[in-house]
């Protein structure tokens, strides 16, 4: 058996595999955990370079060797019993454990193996993991995330890749129950340093526009957070770029609109941060699909009218009609009875762009019927609001039936 395995490194089934003893691995497996494969590959491995590059499955099992390692691996390729009992009779201490563990991440066991302290590096990396999905299967949010981190911990100086895959899970489980703080954002940074040497750019850029929400969301008017952010998304947009990630490529352009927009403004960057909102917001459409990204395509849609509702430019009148029919747009998808808030401040922004333009006629309506939804909301501060509009407008009309 060999002292070191890549278990974590590489993304997909490779990642589960075990690798089996050859002549100079320990020399070999530096590289490895770094996530670098050795030119040439051994024969003996060639069925991980075969799966790490996406050969169908049936090709991979040609390649197993016949050794306890090649039998553990083929239960990860054909999770059923018979493979399972077939490799269990050949391994011994942790690798009995970590096949538990695999097992019970296929539903074929009912909970995670127990393990003893003796059990080190990266099989007991694994198992802690498994523990903190299992934490997660019970709702108990800390302790999994407390035994992803311990997990990270145990492989950090053995594996970095996979301490920095076992803490991007951490963190982005924190940061989905809204766990956004500062120890956030060191579980990020820690992460990024720990693959900066590796070749997976595509897990370097994730890391880093993941990095960028974070700074993002924990911002709240903080103008270097906001500034960081932006930093995160522009170097995440050197990976993914337009022609080979458009999705990524919207995602990051959206988030970049919107950190531009809510960076607070002074005299001399008002106009510079909104013409560059505009411009990603503009980008972030030319790649997304209407029908199956549809909340996203909206949102961008809404942050666009609205940002050039209040664009100061030369081209005013322009932009006011533009956001009128990107309103319109959304108008058409939106539905005042699956979403009647949010139907109320998309007629409330129609009927506010229309009147800037002194379309009074069209936008009385829109705004009326925006006040009375907010009304039987019980909203009465956006209802005063748009109030306020509907009096600022009969004022006009008054002052233009006297001239």
């Amino acid at each position: 058996m060999l002292k070191r395995q890549p278990i974590g490194v590489f993304p997909g089934t490779a990642g589960f595999f075990l690798l089996p003893p050859i002549d100079h691995a320990d020399t070999i497996m530096p590289s490895l955990l770094q996530g670098f494969m050795p030119k040439p590959c051994p024969k003996e491995w060639q069925f991980f370079l075969a799966a790490i590059e996406g050969e169908p499955v049936e090709r991979v099992e040609e390649l197993l060797p016949e050794t306890p390692e090649g039998h553990f691996n083929r239960f990860i390729l054909y999770p059923e019993k018979e493979y399972y009992e077939k490799a269990k009779s050949m391994l011994e201490e942790d690798l009995l454990l970590l096949l538990d563990a695999v097992a019970w991440r296929f539903n074929m066991k009912q909970e995670p193996p127990c393990y003893e302290d003796k059990t080190v590096g990266e099989i007991r990396a694994f198992i802690l993991a498994t523990h903190a999905y299992d934490a997660f299967q019970q709702n108990n949010w800390i302790k999994g995330i407390e035994l992803l981190e311990e997990a990270a911990q145990a492989v950090q100086d053995i594996s970095p890749i996979f301490s920095a895959r076992l803490l991007s899970e951490a963190a982005s489980t924190k940061q989905s129950l809204g766990m956004v703080d500062k120890q956030l954002i060191e579980l990020y940074k820690t992460a990024l340093k720990l693959i900066e040497q590796s070749p997976f750019e595509d897990m370097r850029a994730e890391l880093t526009f993941q990095l960028g929400t974070a700074y993002q969301e924990l911002a709240d008017g903080n103008k270097t957070y906001y500034q960081e952010a932006i930093k995160c998304y522009n170097k995440a947009l050197k990976t993914f770029r337009k022609d080979q990630y458009p999705e990524n490529y919207a995602m990051i352009h959206m988030n970049l609109a919107l950190s531009y927009i809510a960076m607070p403004p002074n005299a001399h960057n008002y106009q510079l941060k909104n013409a560059m909102a505009i411009q990603s917001l503009r980008e972030a459409l030319r790649y997304l699909d209407k029908e199956s990204h549809r909340d996203l395509w909206c949102s961008a849609t809404i942050n666009l009218a609205n940002a050039l509702q209040y664009a100061k430019s030369s081209h005013i009148e322009d932009n006011l009609w533009e956001a009128v029919a990107l309103y319109e747009d959304v108008l058409k998808v939106r539905r005042k009875e699956t979403d009647p808030h949010g139907y109320a401040r998309l007629v409330a922004n129609q009927g506010t762009a229309l009147s800037h333009l002194g379309a009074f006629s069209s936008a009385v309506p829109k705004l009326t019927e925006a006040k009375q939804i907010f009304k039987e909301l019980g909203d009465k501060e956006s209802a005063k609001v748009v109030e306020d509009m509907l009096q600022e407008i009969r004022m006009k009309q008054e002052e233009l039936s006297k001239q």
